[in-house]
């Protein structure tokens, strides 16, 4: 993103909505908006590949799981917030990354422009792609502000996405060991 190029559309977009002169409150918001977009959509430069260094021989015949990951992204229908949790568990077969890596893949799709239902693909793909594991589990949870502050103002909805894969896909006990381990299933 340019910066000034950046600054002065927000700076036109403040003049339609407040007229031909910013208060004073609003003066410094354009850079302001700048940097907040900066750091919500820092996902586009990730090194996805860089998250993808692998223990060998680790994590076999165990499931690893990462639970209650936050995560923010911003809705490409409306450029409003959506935030929520997200749960990530695979099935290594031979090779595991660290647990850190993990909420860093997360973020790196959750930092675009993008829709929840493309954020929970992405993450387990990836994870499919990259470890080649037996299988991969990835469930979003989130509230959307489009549907808190406009339209059918659904304060306290979430919405859930999964996806099942490998495994998790054709095993229905591992799924539902998987849905119990990360305390989906009351």
């Amino acid at each position: 993103m340019d910066k000034d190029n950046t600054i002065r559309l927000v700076r036109e977009l403040l003049y339609e909505i407040e007229g031909p002169e910013l208060r004073s409150g609003l003066i410094e918001t354009p850079t302001r908006v700048y940097g907040a977009l900066t750091e919500l959509l820092d996902g586009y430069d990730m090194d996805i590949d860089g998250l993808f260094k692998t223990f060998e021989g680790e994590g076999n015949d165990q499931v690893i799981a990462v639970k209650d990951i936050p995560f923010v992204s911003l809705c490409e229908h409306h450029c409003l917030e959506f935030s929520g949790l997200a749960h990530v568990a695979y099935l290594p077969d031979g090779k595991a990354i660290g647990a850190s890596k993990i909420p860093r893949l997360v973020n790196a799709f959750a930092h675009r422009l993008q829709i929840q239902e493309r954020i929970t693909e992405q993450i387990g793909n990836t994870l499919m792609e990259k470890l080649n594991p037996r299988g991969v589990a990835v469930i979003l949870q989130a509230e959307h502000s489009c549907m808190v502050c406009r339209g059918v103002r659904a304060t306290g909805s979430k919405l859930v996405t999964s996806v099942m894969l490998g495994e998790f896909r054709e095993n229905p006990t591992l799924r539902m060991e998987i849905l119990n381990l990360l305390g989906l299933v009351r």
